[in-house]
Parts: C-alpha cells; sequence; structure tokens
C-alpha cells in the first residue's frame, strides 16, 4: 500500500515545515528578491495559503478547497506578472526546501518534477 506524499512527507507538521521553509529561504536568499518581492511584508497568510493548498495538493485533507474553493491557482496568480525569473526563483526556493526534508531522492524528484510544471503554469508574461 503506497502513501501519499503528505504522508511521506510527515503529515500536517511535514507540509508546514516544507511551507516555512521555503518562505524563510525566500527571505534571505538575494536571488529569490523578486518574487518576494511580489508577496507582502508579512508572510503569515501566504504561508498559510500555501500550507492549505499543498495540504490537498499532496494528498492529504483538501482544507483550502474546503476554505476557499477551487483553487484556481492561475486566475489567482493573474494579478502578478511572473515569467521566467520569476518561476525559477520560486522553484529555487522550494527545491533547496525539499532537499531538506527526510523525503527519499525518488519521491523528491518526482515531486521537484510536478513543482516544476506547476509553476510552469503560473508563468502569464510575454518572453
Amino acid at each position: 500500500m503506497s502513501s501519499s506524499i503528505y504522508d511521506k512527507l510527515g503529515g500536517d507538521a511535514g507540509v508546514r515545515t516544507l511551507v516555512d521553509r521555503f518562505y524563510d529561504l525566500m527571505d534571505v536568499l538575494p536571488e529569490a528578491k523578486e518574487i518576494r518581492a511580489l508577496h507582502p511584508p508579512d508572510l503569515k497568510d501566504s504561508r498559510e495559503k500555501l500550507y492549505l493548498f499543498l495540504s490537498g495538493w499532496m494528498g492529504g485533507p483538501p482544507l483550502f478547497t474546503q476554505k476557499f474553493g477551487h483553487p484556481r491557482l492561475r486566475a489567482r496568480h493573474l494579478p502578478f506578472v511572473i515569467g521566467n525569473s520569476e518561476r525559477d526563483q520560486w522553484l529555487l526556493c522550494m527545491r533547496q526546501a525539499l532537499s531538506e526534508t527526510s523525503l527519499p531522492l525518488l519521491t523528491r524528484q518526482q515531486l521537484e518534477g510536478s513543482f516544476s510544471q506547476l509553476a510552469d503554469h503560473m508563468r502569464n508574461k510575454d518572453e
């Protein structure tokens, strides 16, 4: 019986840890300054929304959907200019955060691939 990414990551606590590390990295990495500038000064709400989304996206409870309805990720991100640079900065932070988890290498690589597809889909800037 295979478990979900949510379970492999450690459930609720694992998702929260990943999200917190992701935003901690975004806050300090000079290479992520453009993507950080798209966020409000206080990252509390951003952290919470990503946690809620990832919970369901990774196979856990669909918390985001329960609270806000369908994620409509692309539509929710349209107010922000997202090009290759912003996508790459987001992925830099997420890949680093993932590298610090205890996920098996193959699982982490598969998850990185899924995040890459998702981040690429968010691009809305002609380049």
